[in-house]
């Protein structure tokens, strides 16, 4: 892969990194929509006007687990009024878009009853849809619903994932294994054209798709105005099947047509080579992989006698909180990793594994999209001063996302808890200032270039490391 392709990549990764964070899955720790669901509210307690008015349908059970899921488990108190005006401001806007012009969706009172304000939170679903759900479709309005009352706590983190959303997230925690054609795909954000990578050894690969080609089109489709993840969802499909990519190659004015067959595909997490006994080790996500791959690249340059190691973790959006205490733990030989508090203050630590590998001298590049699960690996390092950070400062992430599964499909995600370092560093809003400093512009065409200024000092400082 080219450098500026991987760097383009890991660009791409900052784009979904809101996505990411550092995050328990649900089926990890069982918290799936039966789990919050009201034992005291069986159809046996509804009358039969309740049942006409379809009190209890699968779009208001939605909704009402997600409101009760949030005021159960975000991590600050949660104002009722708040999420029934995010609710009702929401429904408003959603039904504008389909040329409602006014929307007769009235604002309901909290009343700090959770069974009432339930009851208005589903009073305004449901003159939506009964009113307007043959224009804008009662699956949308339940999505805006929920939505609505999730983005009004102004909290980035806690949101709705559609099933296809979730679906990509799971997919690139798992280490993007997939059926496809085995390509990297990004998208310029000053033409919007989308533009392909072919991996080595894959469908892509071997039929000819080149470094930069553009794609017009798929299977007939042009894809001039698509969202880049939408030409995702096209390129990818049963192993087995046949993609058609209209295709526009580097300085070339035509197009020409290439025919895939999709396979299963596997994209790692980590970028490793070992240069000048130096051992260079880049994370692109902290995914259900990612411990495997960095423990062997790590362990690969250590069977090389490397002078010193390189842990790349700028443009790192996070991933899954294990992972980080787990790669942590390559490098910590012992106790707290991170620890978590919840809203009740209740706080739970993740200690070192003992799998400490010894790999010394490290480096750890750091910059400001450096975050979440990246920041708990660097805090950790930098606190127990196993390794030296380079770089700017990152971002600062210091909130956990749980995700609790929906009857759609989709999910709704949840920040949870905060979390500190091993010295107790609340670095939410902060960030973590590196040991030496190195500025640089984050443009991701520089990363692992002869540009790349703080890969060049990381190496300057192991050079000055090995010379004492």
């Amino acid at each position: 892969m080219s450098r500026t392709f991987r760097a383009l990549t890991a660009a791409f990764v900052i784009a979904v990194a809101s996505l990411g964070g550092a995050l328990y899955l649900a089926h990890e720790r069982g918290a799936h929509e039966e789990s919050f669901l009201d034992a005291g509210s069986g159809v046996a307690t509804l009358d039969l006007r309740a049942l006409l008015m379809n009190a209890s349908s699968a779009d208001q059970r939605m909704l009402d687990n997600a409101f009760r899921q949030v005021e159960k488990a975000y991590y600050k108190p949660v104002n009722a009024q708040v999420l029934l005006d995010g609710e009702q401001r929401e429904l408003v806007a959603t039904l504008k878009k389909h040329d409602i012009a006014r929307p007769a969706i009235p604002a309901q009172r909290a009343t700090g009853d959770e069974d009432r304000d339930i009851g208005a939170l589903n009073k305004d679903l449901q003159i939506a849809q009964s009113q307007y759900g043959k224009q804008a479709g009662n699956v949308e309005l339940t999505q805006a619903a929920i939505r609505g009352m999730l983005n009004a706590l102004g909290d980035p983190y806690t949101t709705y994932l559609s099933a296809s959303e979730i679906g990509s997230l799971e997919e690139s925690l798992k280490g993007g294994d997939f059926g496809g054609i085995g390509v990297y795909i990004v998208q310029d954000t000053r033409t919007k054209r989308v533009l392909v990578e072919p991996i080595e050894g894959t469908p892509a690969f071997h039929a000819g798709v080149k470094t930069g080609d553009e794609v017009v089109g798929v299977d007939g489709k042009p894809v001039a105005s698509m969202k880049l993840d939408d030409v995702e969802r096209l390129i990818r499909g049963r192993v087995g099947t046949t993609v058609r990519l209209t295709l526009r190659s580097l300085r070339q004015t035509g197009t020409h047509v290439v025919a895939i067959v999709r396979e299963q595909i596997y994209v790692p997490s980590v970028h490793a080579r070992l240069e000048n006994g130096y051992d260079y080790v880049r994370l692109a996500d902290f995914g259900q992989t990612s411990y495997d791959e960095v423990r062997k690249a790590m362990l690969d340059g250590k069977a090389h006698d490397a002078k010193g190691y390189i842990l790349d973790l700028r443009n790192n959006g996070g991933g899954l909180l294990e992972a980080a205490v787990e790669i942590s733990s390559l490098f910590v030989p012992q106790g707290t990793i991170v620890s978590t508090i919840d809203r009740q203050g209740d706080r739970e630590t993740k200690v070192a594994s003992r799998e400490s590998i010894g790999a010394a001298p490290l480096v750890i590049l750091v910059n400001k999209y450096t975050a979440s699960a990246s920041e708990i690996t660097a805090g950790a390092i930098q606190d127990y001063k196993v390794g030296t950070l380079v770089g700017t400062r990152t971002f600062g992430k210091g909130v956990v996302q749980s995700i609790y599964n929906l009857s759609d499909g989709g999910a709704i995600k949840i920040t949870t808890a905060k979390y500190v370092t091993p010295l107790g560093r609340d670095i939410q809003h902060r960030g973590i200032e590196p040991d030496l400093v190195v500025d640089q512009p984050v443009d991701a065409s520089l990363i692992d270039t002869p540009k790349d200024q703080q890969l060049a000092a990381a190496k300057a400082y192991l050079k000055r490391i090995a010379r004492r």
